[in-house]
């Protein structure tokens, strides 16, 4: 990761995420850069939790106006305001169209497109490794884009239809795999594994980018 070091004759690390989101690491002059970025690793967490509450700060919520783009499983589409169409929302492949209704339209149309495309994989991910959940239900949250209760009941954030499905999909797989193991331990990540090799990637992708697919 990218990082702006200082060293000065201080005795401690810090960690600092500035106003655009960059990392600054304050060092004592003789530790060794290895040292450093070894504790950069250890709170790699934390840096990108605080780097995409920055950054989603400074990211302004749309006005719903002609030309403005909106994430659609993982791609920026641009948007196209027609009053003369039927319904309030259109999606032909290439630009949504919007007769009149801005965010709450948005959020409507993307909960049924989440319906459509995501329960159908939540059910196939559970058929074929024998993992069972019980109801499902669709969420607008701030802070989860999934959970699974105690007795198997998941509900999931449907904002996640602006990602890619390989990150749509680690997202279901996660929460059924919390059908067996109610932690996060070793055995619930090698399970998540197993389905998944890759999943690494589309953690990756919901820490940096998972802010964009909450400004609405």
């Amino acid at each position: 990761m990218d990082y702006q070091l200082i060293r000065s004759k201080r005795k401690t690390l810090s960690l600092q995420i500035n106003n655009n989101a960059e990392l600054i690491v304050r060092a004592p002059n003789r530790l060794s850069v290895k040292k450093i970025e070894q504790f950069m690793h250890e709170k790699s967490d934390w840096i990108s939790k605080k780097s995409r509450s920055i950054r989603a700060r400074k990211t302004q919520a749309p006005s719903y106006k002609e030309g403005e783009k909106f994430l659609y499983l993982g791609v920026e589409y641009p948007l196209n305001i027609n009053i003369t169409q039927s319904e309030g929302l259109n999606f032909d492949g290439q630009r949504f169209s919007l007769n009149q209704g801005g965010k709450k339209v948005f959020l409507a149309w993307y909960k049924s497109a989440f319906k459509k495309i995501a329960l159908p994989r939540l059910e196939y991910y559970a058929k074929n490794h024998q993992l069972k959940y019980q109801q499902v239900r669709l969420k607008n949250q701030k802070t989860l884009w999934g959970s699974c209760s105690g007795v198997n009941n998941i509900n999931l954030n449907y904002l996640l239809i602006g990602a890619p499905i390989f990150v749509i999909d680690y997202v279901l797989v996660h929460e059924l795999c919390h059908t067996v193991h109610k932690n996060h331990s070793k055995s619930f990540w090698k399970l998540v594994e197993t389905i998944l090799p890759n999943y690494k990637a589309s953690k990756r992708w919901l820490q940096d980018n998972g802010y964009k697919l909450k400004n609405l």
